[in-house]
């Protein structure tokens, strides 16, 4: 038997785009021979679909692209992922379902059964977990079909789960498995994700077929990889990252196995990567071409841009440099020779008399108070109204450029330097900006080396560094991720040798400016515990503030 892997790139809700290029996949197929192909997870409707569910069109869309789909499965047979309608009353009103279709019908169902409720996953708020679980017959083999989450309870150890549908399929003697997954990219996940099929692989002797999605979804990323695995375990064959691909295997030659076949899985290529993968995508399924983005000078901005211009072409990205009275001579040198070195337009919009206007329009108001952090603000949302400007009038969407570190101590304006269509760096601590912006200078410099050296400053009043109101960020990032990614409290972090002190004033520094957080774009996923849809703090409340 041969079997096609096909990670493709789908869209949430586009039932035609997506049934049109799986049907092109299957004919690809079966020119090169293969008796079926596997497509990812929902890859019908697009994962995930959401709040999109509950409503009854969506699933007899997404049912009737799927009989559209039979139609096609005539000489291949097809695996694809779609909502299921829960045929009685009891429970959940849908079923995370793979569908085998084969000559023209629906032969074979398998439900989910672990249901993932953590993180990015919400997945028990709108479907019933399976609690049966049936191999099936085709062209004389029997298969084990699983979806996503169904494997990564092995031997039932997961605390989340009381099941493990493979332990009960493999009493019926399956002939290999498939699983189809739709699993988000996280710097650290690819790794894992090999070693959960190897795992299946050998506790239960079978050949594992792993089909993964690649593509964004707003926020979310997904980067294939999809994985064949041989019975003793060895994966012979991972599929490309970040690129839609399909893949035919014999299913023999699997069995006899081959030399593991792994690629290597570097931080920041994989980060670059998905960070091209999450801007293109906002860009193309929204049916925009153009961004818009302020360059100050900076590490972030700078890093931003050179994403951007990669991601969209630097045709497509407009930079507008807005110096205030307070910024240097060599900020507004390095974003002018950054934008040169990118091909990219630029303008030049000084800030400072908007600022003195609003300054002037104040004064009856503010009288002889003093310059404080008021007047700073006022000058980032001269920046944000600027760049909004010419996001309305040219329809350029504006790409946000604060970094993770910024975004978690609340050092940043609201609907100045946070506002944008999109944060591009969100996920990225202010040190992994730094790493970033070596690895993209990695061949030639792209970025002025001034600009990465140079101390950060928001440069909103004389001399101003950022270490004037935070801790040295590698220190500063060090606590962050304890807090945020490892999800340990102030004790916790304070036994591993960090200040007291400093530990409390960062986790109160982060709680206290949730409410800021809730106000902005959304974030490029890259790492484990993002902003945004997998981290949901309340935003009054009072632990550590």
């Amino acid at each position: 038997m041969r079997i096609a892997l096909a990670q493709l790139n789908y869209h949430i809700g586009n039932f035609e785009g997506n049934t049109e290029k799986m049907i092109r996949a299957i004919e690809e197929a079966r020119l090169q021979g293969a008796d079926m192909i596997c497509f990812g997870e929902l890859a019908l409707c697009g994962y995930p679909p959401r709040d999109f569910l509950e409503f009854d069109d969506f699933i007899r869309l997404a049912q009737d692209a799927l009989m559209q789909l039979a139609e096609a499965a005539k000489e291949v047979a097809v695996v694809v992922g779609c909502p299921a309608v829960n045929p009685v009353p009891e429970g959940k009103d849908l079923y995370n379902t793979a569908y085998v279709l084969a000559e023209g019908k629906v032969i074979h169902q398998a439900r989910k059964a672990l249901l993932p409720t953590y993180d990015i996953f919400d997945e028990y708020r709108y479907f019933e977990p399976a609690k049966e679980f049936q191999v099936f017959t085709f062209k004389g083999k029997r298969i084990a079909l699983t979806i996503c989450e169904d494997i990564w309870n092995i031997g039932n150890e997961n605390p989340l789960y009381t099941v493990c549908p493979m332990d009960e399929m493999i009493h019926q003697q399956p002939d290999f498995m498939i699983n189809i997954s739709a699993s988000p990219f996280a710097y650290d996940h690819a790794e894992k994700r090999v070693e959960i099929v190897e795992k299946n692989a050998i506790r239960y002797n079978l050949p594992v077929f792993y089909v993964n999605h690649v593509g964004a979804q707003t926020e979310l990323i997904f980067d294939g990889g999809s994985l064949v695995a041989a019975p003793d375990g060895t994966v012979v064959c991972e599929m490309s990252y970040f690129k839609e691909e399909l893949r035919v295997f014999e299913l023999d030659s699997v069995l006899e196995g081959s030399a593991k076949q792994v690629q290597e899985k570097q931080k920041f290529p994989l980060i670059h990567e998905a960070l091209l993968t999450g801007i293109r995508d906002y860009f193309n399924k929204l049916g925009f071409e153009k961004a818009v983005l302020g360059l100050s000078g900076g590490i972030d901005s700078a890093v931003t841009a050179v994403l951007a211009a990669q991601a969209l072409g630097s045709r497509n990205v407009r930079m507008v440099l807005m110096p205030s009275q307070y910024s240097s001579r060599h900020s507004v040198d390095d974003a002018k020779e950054l934008a040169i070195n990118l091909g990219v337009d630029y303008d030049i919009i000084p800030i400072e008399q908007a600022y003195r206007a609003i300054e002037s329009t104040m004064d009856p108001i503010f009288g002889d108070l003093p310059f404080n952090l008021t007047e700073e603000n006022i000058q980032a949302r001269c920046r944000g109204i600027i760049l909004m400007a010419i996001s309305n009038k040219f329809g350029n969407i504006l790409l946000n450029t604060s970094n993770k570190s910024e975004a978690a101590v609340g050092y940043g304006t609201l609907y100045g330097d946070m506002a944008g269509g999109l944060s591009v760096i969100g996920d990225l601590y202010k040190t992994e900006v730094w790493e970033l912006a070596r690895y993209l200078n990695r061949a030639e410099e792209i970025i002025p080396e001034h600009t990465i050296i140079k101390p950060p400053s928001a440069e909103l009043r004389p001399d101003q560094k950022d270490a004037d109101s935070l801790p040295p960020y590698k220190d500063l990032d060090e606590i962050l991720f304890q807090y945020i990614e490892r999800e340990q409290g102030p004790k916790e972090i304070i036994r591993q040798g960090f200040d007291e002190k400093l530990v409390n004033r960062i986790l109160r520094l982060v709680n206290i400016n949730e409410f800021k957080r809730h106000q902005t774009a959304p974030v490029l996923r890259v790492s484990s515990k993002a902003f945004g849809m997998g981290r949901r703090m309340p935003i009054v409340a009072k632990y550590l503030c």
